[in-house]
């Protein structure tokens, strides 16, 4: 039953194509809200604004392009007239030992779960500062505030994502704009193709994996606060999750 908590709203996603952001771009497409689905694979896009209807907008860009990233926010208002709600979800994700990982690798997710993701929030937070109204929500992980051991350096990622939203948010919460994070444990999305499959068929036996629908729900209750309220970290994790 559609309570349309968004109505009215315009959303931008990163990262929209598929996981996390896809299922976000559901549900505030079920709750009324306009939803610009931004990602780098143009056919998927363009199947996924045939599916989801005329709400649905698809941005083709590829955030590890400067010039792409920081030129984000005139194309999103030339296709919905204004921004309420920025998603930066666009990540990867890579795990193991560092003796034994590939620097070259580190430096591409690196690169996006942390230098662009904080550049396209500087792309549209200027907007929002001057509307004095906005939410600005990253995708981080339970691995931003728990070292995990397996991921060394997706935890170093995600620990910088927390100091960003923490400051930031400091910074703009006088202007009217909110900043948090939704803080998921294992999620069963294409980040975890990496993962061991005895690692991964053993997680989903003792479900300790969430679907991204849980994590879409937990960013609808974080975005339905009343203005004066924000949510900084929401951590959401399977019951049977070892951290």
């Amino acid at each position: 039953m559609m309570a349309n908590l968004m109505d009215g709203k315009v959303a931008a996603i990163t990262g929209a194509a598929s996981g996390i952001g896809l299922e976000c771009a559901r549900v505030l497409l079920r709750e009324g809200a306009s939803v610009v689905l931004i990602d780098r694979d143009k056919e998927r896009l363009n199947e996924l604004s045939e599916e989801l209807g005329d709400r649905a907008f698809p941005l083709v860009a590829d955030l590890l392009k400067p010039e792409e990233n920081s030129g984000i926010l005139p194309r999103i208002l030339d296709m919905t007239g204004k921004l309420d709600i920025f998603h930066a979800n666009a990540g990867a994700y890579i795990g193991g030992n560092v003796a034994e990982g590939d620097p070259d690798a580190w430096d591409r997710m690196l690169n996006l779960n942390v230098n662009a993701a904080f550049r396209s929030v500087h792309a549209v937070l200027p907007y929002m500062i001057e509307q004095k109204s906005g939410d600005i929500l990253f995708t981080s992980s339970i691995a931003g505030v728990v070292p995990v051991i397996w991921e060394p350096i997706y935890t170093a990622s995600k620990f910088a994502v927390q100091a960003f939203v923490h400051s930031t948010r400091r910074q703009v919460a006088k202007h009217g704009v909110r900043v948090g994070a939704v803080l998921p444990g294992p999620v069963v999305t294409a980040l975890l193709d990496s993962w061991p499959k005895a690692k991964l068929d053993d997680a989903l036996a003792n479900g300790s994996l969430m679907q991204p629908q849980e994590v879409a729900e937990a960013v609808l209750f974080m975005l339905s606060r009343p203005s004066n309220i924000t949510i900084r970290d929401l951590v959401i994790v399977p019951n049977n999750v070892d951290l």
